[in-house]
């Protein structure tokens, strides 16, 4: 087990702020970081409320930019990126509000170049079986099915 750091309360308060400075956060991985320290509940309530009143902790702002960093960097689909948002806590009006920051057409152009990109490369498969495996492979990155052979069509 993880030894917990003894720290004034203000330290730990100025670590936090640091933490979600550094990067957006939600809740829960604040929550998860304060197990770190020895606080007492109210401690824990007064540094959270803090960090929502100066807005160092702002669930929406960390959905939206979550949901444009895994889909422009590491090219994620929706359903991936609801999953791993739900995983986090965050509500579903919020990530539906969150998808707004993907561009359609952005979304249409990543699956049409996936295809076009890995098509080709596999070799000695029927046609019905290269696009059966890239069809699987782009749903584990969370493309949806309908998106998909949409741009198959197209």
């Amino acid at each position: 087990m993880q030894e917990k750091k003894l720290f004034p309360f203000q330290e730990i308060k100025q670590k936090l702020v640091s933490f979600c400075v550094y990067q957006d956060r939600c809740h829960a991985e604040v929550e998860q970081k304060m197990k770190e320290f020895v606080l007492i509940p109210e401690a824990k309530e007064e540094i959270l409320l803090y960090l929502i009143k100066e807005n160092y902790l702002n669930e929406e702002r960390f959905a939206k930019s979550f949901t444009r960093g895994k889909f422009y960097i590491k090219k994620w689909g929706k359903n991936k990126i609801k999953q791993q948002l739900r995983l986090k806590g965050i509500s579903d009006k919020l990530i539906a509000k969150s998808f707004s920051e993907i561009d359609e057409r952005d979304y249409q152009d990543t699956i049409r170049d996936f295809i076009e990109k890995l098509l080709p490369t596999y070799k000695g498969l029927k046609d019905y079986q290269r696009k059966q495996k890239l069809i699987k492979f782009l749903m584990s990155k969370g493309y949806e099915y309908e998106e998909i052979v949409n741009q198959f069509q197209s």
